[in-house]
């Protein structure tokens, strides 16, 4: 089952593993690699509980900024390194704009928690490029655990399963489950929908019946979250990985096979659809949802309009207004486009890092795509949610969702190349 922790050991009883990194306890022998993975898993599985700052992912995440490097759990490569860089020098202009900021405080918490961000991309895809399948697969795994919390409590709470639910797990009669935003909450289940697939693809479980269902639960719980950009976040993941996986699988029978999981992917799709229909409550919701504007999109103090109020900010202040800024003293609301939203609070140079790291993420991991290495099959999985997640960033502001560098960080350590076997040449 996806959801499973990752066995402490293959061996029975007593734990034994080669090697000189074993902490030895009584006569138990366990790795510093197991403590490892079962540190990480855990750390995805608390992911999706983000009712409040700091979230338990948070104190996790920092532990395991500590814990990983000191085990010497991890691999760089020059291209994590550089990548490190340039969100450093995007974090170096935010600080820069917060000189400019009306509310240096804010701006300040708002930047220190973009470089522990920073820090947690570069020391996870680090470790996950130290054992790229075996790692990546952990980390995946814990997400789908994460999701699946808080996809039932999402699900709970919309439907009203237990006393307090729909006011604990719903926001503006949207599932949020154990977000504070439905959209991050829809977000969220996305990478772990398209992992879902990739192991009912690929046939990765005994218990495939169990796959199909947990893909039909989150899936559910996405479109009850009522979240236009996630709906396209997942359209679009759907299609990339669909469309990668037609072009790298090696056999006809291995395409047929995909094409016929798509075909049955979007029968049940329809068929929960149809179902949620049904429900008087979801409909109207829907209906509503569906419309490409709302009028909250419209005017000149809409979100088009705060849009481009903020595209004549950023062109007239150079070195940014600092983060937080634009929805305090601007605009009754955020900018709603993390590209804008960068240039705002880290200025010119912050704006233009984080395109380059951007934009090197998505030229590296395509180029990566298309090696026939053991890692590209979970290699689309992340690509694909990376590419969908960054189109969604034209519509929300994306740059503290912490998935968003778990995804940057899947990517970058998926995409490192295989040691070379010794005597191997």
């Amino acid at each position: 089952m996806t959801s499973a922790a990752p066995p402490l050991a293959a061996s029975p009883l007593p734990i034994a593993f080669a090697g000189g990194h074993g902490t030895a306890r009584g006569g138990l022998t366990v790795s510093l690699s197991t403590l490892g993975a079962f540190a990480v898993y855990w750390a995805m599985a608390a992911s999706g509980v983000v009712f409040s700052e700091p979230a338990p992912i948070d104190l996790l995440m920092m532990g395991l900024v500590v814990l990983l490097p000191v085990a010497g759990l991890q691999r760089s490569s020059p291209g994590l390194v550089l990548q490190l860089l340039l969100w450093l020098v995007c974090g170096a202009g935010a600080l820069v704009a917060s000189g400019m900021s009306l509310d240096a405080g804010d701006s300040a918490r708002h930047t220190a928690i973009s470089f522990y961000l920073y820090a947690s991309f570069f020391v996870l895809a680090a470790y996950i490029a130290n054992d790229p399948v075996t790692n990546g697969r952990i980390v995946l795994r814990g997400w789908v655990l994460a999701a699946l919390i808080a996809a039932v409590a999402g699900l709970a709470g919309y439907f009203r399963l237990a006393p307090g639910a729909f006011d604990l797990f719903t926001r503006f009669g949207r599932a949020a489950g154990t977000f504070k935003d439905p959209n991050v909450f829809g977000a969220f289940l996305v990478p772990p929908i398209l992992f879902l697939a990739h192991r009912i693809l690929h046939r990765e479980s005994r218990w495939l019946a169990l796959d199909i269902g947990a893909a039909g639960l989150l899936t559910l719980a996405l479109l009850l979250s009522f979240s236009r950009g996630a709906w396209i976040n997942l359209a679009l993941g759907i299609a990339i990985f669909g469309l990668l996986s037609l072009v790298t699988l090696a056999t006809p029978a291995q395409r047929a096979r995909l094409i016929a999981i798509a075909l049955l992917g979007v029968a049940l799709g329809t068929a929960t659809i149809v179902a949620a229909l049904q429900i008087d409550e979801v409909a109207k919701l829907l209906a509503e949802r569906s419309a490409l504007t709302q009028g909250y999109d419209v005017g000149p103090e809409g979100r088009f309009g705060g849009q481009e109020k903020a595209f004549g900010l950023m062109l007239a202040n150079p070195l940014g207004l600092g983060a937080k800024q634009f929805a305090e003293h601007f605009h009754p609301e955020d900018v709603h486009n993390v590209y804008l939203s960068m240039f705002l609070n880290a200025g010119w140079l912050g704006g233009l890092f984080y395109l380059a790291a951007v934009l090197s993420t998505l030229v590296v991991g395509l180029a990566a795509v298309a090696r026939p290495t053991p890692a590209r099959p979970i290699l689309l999985v992340a690509y694909a949610a990376f590419v969908a997640t960054v189109v969604e960033g034209i519509v929300i502001d994306t740059d503290h969702w912490r998935h968003f560098y778990v995804l940057l960080a899947l990517v970058w350590g998926l995409v490192v190349r295989p040691r070379a076997q010794p005597g191997g040449g």
